[in-house]
């Protein structure tokens, strides 16, 4: 009998006793036509002996079988599936005994009945169906739904080793369905998931991709992942740069490329006030999406402001840097004007060699100009700006000079001390 054949094989497997392994064999040539609770009830069996290597053999077998019996069951139409539950239906072994019977009433119960009933399984054996389902095409939005269900049913009982094998298995899986079945909302939750359960770097990294492939539907708040309990960042501002880098990447634009521009240019703002985010890093979020993608600059210019407002011990170099990457005719009149009135967009520089200081304040004075004249106002201001922005390269450029001038004095110096002193 089905009930017991899987125990009775491995048994007499081991204990050589061929007239019984004879019977089992030939049993087990009828698997295909085992119902549904039987085919579930010798899985089961098979956990109970997985490390016999006969075992393993017997449930690719059977699963083979539940994963062809599950396809049939859910490529039926409505009307056929009521009629596959009535005695007479070849079908009917299939859904007795099961929760499958009352579902078949509802379209969507109908092509999920079977969730609880695979989740007695071991993650292994759960592994093993979804690379079967995966392998036969079967829809991609249940398989998902499925993914979704498996995590929030096994987690409440599951330790933090059983949790992390549980998470890579449906990571694994996720990565490889159709990408319109996976919502973005459900990726961050394993995200964060992820991030506590240190899951191995693979399965990571296809997290990552696959959020980054969906970026265009994050918000804000799915961004906003607190940093790894080393840093001393307030958020995971390197996962967001990876996240960005795979949907460029893609090679998306238009209005998918705006949306994510709108968003990192949210997100720099929202972290610009972070005592502990290094110049080079806020530098890297400004300079992250292409310039085309922002057709203003506005929001780039608050998040500036703020994180000067946080980090007054910034050189003279890293102030630069991070002015320079705002487009004068992005920005509105009144930004304009506010810039050349805000002290923390000054630059200030040491240029003596006698150490005598001297500063140099970049800026830029309103013109006063008539109502009437407003094109040849926005016109002098541009050059104003474009005289900033050369003053600012005459600046760099002499400094870089100074440390030329240094180094070639060091160098001199050296050369003389290494000459041997002339005989008189």
């Amino acid at each position: 009998m089905p009930s017991n054949v899987v125990l009775m094989h491995c048994a007499a497997k081991f204990m050589e006793v061929s007239k019984v392994l004879e019977q089992t064999e030939k049993c087990m040539e009828e698997i295909r036509y085992w119902s549904w609770p039987e085919l579930l009830l010798s899985l089961k069996q098979c956990q109970e002996v997985e490390t016999s290597s006969e075992a393993e053999s017997l449930a690719a077998k059977l699963m083979d079988a539940l994963v062809e019996k599950l396809c049939l069951a859910v490529e039926m139409s409505p009307s056929s599936a009521a009629s596959a539950c009535s005695p007479d239906s070849s079908l009917f072994r299939f859904s007795c005994d099961s929760k499958s019977t009352e579902s078949f009433k509802n379209s969507s119960v109908r092509l999920t009945w079977w969730f609880d009933e695979v989740l007695v399984l071991s993650p292994g054996l759960v592994d093993m169906f979804l690379k079967l389902m995966v392998s036969r095409k079967f829809d991609n939005l249940i398989i998902s739904r499925f993914l979704f269900y498996y995590q929030k049913v096994k987690f409440c009982s599951a330790t933090s080793h059983e949790k992390r094998k549980i998470l890579e298995t449906i990571i694994d899986t996720l990565c490889v369905l159709d990408q319109s079945c996976v919502p973005c909302k459900g990726l961050f939750g394993f995200l964060r998931l992820a991030l506590g359960l240190n899951i191995n770097k693979s399965t990571m990294n296809k997290l990552e991709l696959m959020i980054g492939n969906q970026l265009d539907q994050a918000t804000l708040d799915n961004l906003l992942v607190p940093s790894p309990s080393k840093s001393s960042h307030l958020y995971y501002v390197n996962l967001v740069i990876r996240f960005t880098k795979a949907f460029l990447d893609g090679a998306r634009g238009g209005l998918q490329l705006k949306k994510v521009s709108s968003l990192i240019d949210q997100y720099i703002a929202e972290v610009a006030p972070d005592h502990c985010l290094k110049p080079s890093k806020f530098l890297s979020l400004l300079t992250l999406v292409p310039d085309t993608a922002r057709e203003s600059h506005e929001e780039i210019y608050r998040a500036i402001d703020m994180y000067l407002e946080a980090h007054t011990g910034l050189t003279n170099g890293e102030k630069l840097s991070l002015i320079r990457t705002l487009a004068y005719e992005k920005l509105s009149g009144e930004s304009r004007s506010k810039i050349s009135r805000n002290p923390k967009f000054q630059v200030i520089e040491t240029l003596d060699e006698q150490r005598e200081q001297k500063q140099l304040i970049l800026q830029m004075e309103k013109v006063e100009i008539s109502g009437d004249n407003e094109k040849l106002k926005e016109h002098i201001e541009g050059i104003q700006w474009r005289v900033m922005e050369l003053e600012r390269a005459c600046l760099k450029m002499q400094n870089q000079m100074e440390v030329i001038k240094k180094r070639s004095k060091n160098s001199s110096k050296g050369s003389n001390r290494s000459l041997p002193k002339l005989c008189s």
